[in-house]
């Protein structure tokens, strides 16, 4: 009896004295979004009061513990600034201090948002040595994988510093720089939750892919791979799935390669975007880098079909943008090392479409649509000022209803392109630069260049 009244004691003694406790996403050193409904959530016991005191206000925003011993609470930020700290208190209490609020961007995908000044980029001991930059910070999510969703992850804010940037995305950084450089003294918080060689299907929660089944067909012919997991949700369940609610501007995505092959990528991509949207409730914008250029070996079109289902997502998914890169990627290097360029376009995508900020042409030349006049295929640009080409070498090529494609001629004129050929007398399909390894040579007068398209489906 009296081991059972001990036992019941230090029972009750624990609960009375158990602990307010955070995710790793809130610490010391973090970024929150500026001007926005915040969530900031965490554990406690079952009616445990627990209140939260951020210095940018006189407010205390109050909540208890559920029956699930878990919290949350929604916080009103300033316009940027800081540092700033919150006091958390429940039966014990957790000071956060250095918090910036500013603009915070999420950066997932594979190795080429992975890839840090670490793995040799273009000036790189430059650019690492000039890393000097309080105001940007990093939370790298270690590379893990789970079967379910986890609730946490093992990661910190570290404060940009060469010894930092070195090691964090290299894409990510440049974005963030870009981004002060024009805003101004605006605070910049990268989430980088990136794992190389990763498809798709692996940042996708679950359901969605069990929802649709194409996205599950696809899915279940992916290989097993030595250098990550293949199997659905894993990184989402690990890697995504515990920074869910946290406070963002938007995303930049960088993935693509390692769903070479797939026939359904545009709608994996899509299926992908509208899930972490939903997820967030929150229509952010999803900015993605289209993949360059490689030489995946074998005589096939894999790249170029990847490049060209990307390109069709922007059609059908609201708020989102493409960086074309193959001006800056060459084909033999699947790790291009101009980062620089990749990071600055896509700032300026965002600075353009998000924050308004700048003015003009930052994006590729893109495919509209196309019309035929007996030989010619008349085919219109988006982004198309200044439309001009580099060089002589036509990249486009024509077919009529045997669909079968032949080298065209073409001329420039204005923002259209006028397209024949002398073996297709009854035109109707058209692409452009339809190869793994081809380069644009059609640019405008931003110097971007087009993507490549095809209008046979």
């Amino acid at each position: 009896m009296k081991q059972i009244i001990s036992g019941l004691f230090f029972f009750v003694v624990n609960v009375s004295l158990a602990s307010v406790v955070l995710p790793s996403v809130f610490s010391d050193h973090m970024v929150l979004q500026q001007r926005h409904e915040i969530k900031i959530w965490g554990w406690a016991s079952p009616g445990e009061m627990v209140a939260v005191s951020p210095s940018w206000t006189e407010q205390v925003y109050t909540t208890k513990g559920d029956n699930q011993a878990q919290w949350e609470l929604i916080l009103r930020t300033p316009q940027y600034g800081g540092p700033y700290h919150i006091k958390i208190k429940g039966n014990n209490e957790i000071l956060l201090k250095d918090i910036l609020i500013g603009e915070v961007w999420l950066c997932s995908g594979q190795s080429n948002m992975e890839m840090s000044a670490s793995w040799g980029i273009d000036n790189g001991d430059t650019d690492v040595a000039q890393a000097h930059h309080p105001q940007i910070r990093f939370f790298n999510v270690p590379k893990k994988s789970a079967r379910t969703p986890q609730d946490d992850l093992p990661a910190q804010w570290e404060t940009c510093s060469p010894e930092s940037m070195k090691n964090s995305s290299a894409i990510a950084y440049f974005f963030a720089r870009k981004l002060r450089e024009e805003l101004g003294e605006v605070p910049v918080g990268l989430i980088v939750s990136a794992w190389g060689g990763t498809p798709a299907e692996v940042w996708i929660p679950e359901e969605t892919i069990e929802k649709n089944t194409e996205l599950a067909s696809a899915a279940n012919q992916l290989t097993p791979v030595v250098w990550g997991p293949v199997e659905p949700a894993r990184a989402y369940n690990a890697m995504i799935h515990p920074l869910v609610g946290y406070g963002l501007a938007g995303t930049l995505w960088y993935q693509g390669e390692a769903n070479t092959g797939s026939q359904v990528y545009e709608k994996t991509l899509g299926g992908l975007i509208g899930a972490w949207r939903e997820k967030w409730e929150s229509d952010f914008p999803f900015y993605f880098v289209q993949i360059a250029p490689y030489q995946y070996g074998g005589d096939n079109v894999n790249g170029v079909e990847i490049r060209d289902a990307q390109r069709r997502v922007l059609e059908n998914v609201q708020n989102t943008a493409m960086v074309v890169i193959s001006d800056v990627s060459p084909v033999d290097d699947i790790h291009p090392k101009d980062k620089k360029s990749v990071g600055e376009r896509l700032a300026k995508v965002a600075l353009k479409k998000h924050y308004g900020s700048i003015h003009g042409l930052v994006e590729s030349p893109l495919f509209k649509q196309v019309t035929f006049n007996k030989n010619k295929a008349i085919i219109t640009f988006e982004h198309a000022d200044g439309l001009y080409a580099k060089d002589k070498k036509s990249l486009f090529e024509i077919a009529g209803h045997d669909k079968k494609f032949f080298p065209a001629t073409f001329v420039v004129e204005d923002k259209t392109i006028v397209v024949s050929s002398k073996k297709v007398k009854d035109p109707k399909y058209v692409r452009f630069a339809w190869g793994n390894t081809l380069q644009a040579n059609i640019f405008n007068m931003a110097d971007l260049p087009a993507s490549s398209f095809t209008t046979l489906e």
